[in-house]
């Protein structure tokens, strides 16, 4: 079982690199940020060619947006409004888990929430930045609907474009970082108490060592994003801990970060043990 989160930068600019991506990686669930459309302008014809039948979705017009791309059919689906805020950037699916994964987890269903945390601007400084501050006051609100939703030993996946890079080694200098929003100390303290609300896995350093560098965007200022590699992993997969032991392996797509115009992002993908 395939899971893919990737930060499109508009589906309906790149709906082609997404279509290339579920025939070359055939994953069984995308997510996706950063839509860019409303609901009634999405591309469904081109996903559902490809087979991907089920679809939420939650867009506004140039900005934000979520959307979950599936073979697999819904139990349910829900969106959520976060900090005060109507500005697409959560959505919920359950999905009806293959049946050898319903024996080894003791679930029917999977949650998946698929998240496009703000980027924060500039300047790390709520008093100065309310823009920072709306991210920080998401990421505790995600900590708690977390908390009060789900104990450890739930089977949820929650992923998508954070905009921080939580680990040394998850940006190019963490030395020269430490003041630049996305790898300040505060926005690691803050998504560190949603990191630990119910006990959740980094599926993606699960595999990768911590002492790695591990990215997962490259500013467009980047003419040669492979020879300068100034990247960040801003874009996560997190499982509870009764997914860790089905985790089977995991990819960090960089090739379509080479496509012409491209997303910054790249997709980022999970296996599942089936």
């Amino acid at each position: 079982m395939r899971i893919v989160t990737w930060n499109i930068n508009s589906v309906r600019l790149r709906a082609p690199m997404v279509v290339q991506l579920m025939r070359e990686e055939s994953p069984d669930v995308i997510c996706l940020q950063e839509t860019k459309t409303l609901d009634e302008f999405f591309p469904h014809e081109a996903f559902e060619a490809e087979g991907y039948a089920h679809i939420h979705i939650n867009g506004m017009k140039s900005y934000n947006g979520v959307c979950i791309l599936s073979r697999l059919p819904f139990e349910g689906t829900d969106i959520h409004s976060r900090v005060g805020k109507d500005d697409c950037r959560h959505i919920e699916v359950s999905l009806r888990l293959p049946s050898a994964l319903q024996t080894r987890l003791g679930s029917d269903t999977l949650d998946i929430h698929n998240l496009y945390i703000p980027a924060g601007g500039d300047e790390p400084d709520r008093k100065i930045n309310e823009k920072f501050g709306h991210k920080l006051d998401f990421i505790d609100e995600m900590t708690e609907f977390f908390s009060k939703k789900y104990n450890k030993k739930d089977a949820v996946i929650t992923l998508g474009d954070f905009n921080i890079a939580p680990r040394e080694h998850d940006v190019w200098s963490s030395k020269q970082l430490q003041k630049v929003v996305s790898h300040t100390p505060i926005e690691l303290e803050h998504l560190g108490r949603m990191y630990d609300s119910i006990g959740w896995e980094d599926a993606i350093r699960h595999f990768v060592p911590d002492e790695e560098k591990c990215y997962s965007w490259w500013s467009y200022r980047n003419r040669d994003f492979r020879k300068s590699n100034r990247g960040r992993r801003l874009d996560h997969i997190w499982v509870t801990q009764p997914l860790v032991d089905n985790l089977k392996g995991y990819k960090i797509l960089d090739s379509y970060r080479e496509m012409t115009k491209p997303s910054d992002h790249v997709p980022v993908m999970i296996e599942l043990q089936k």
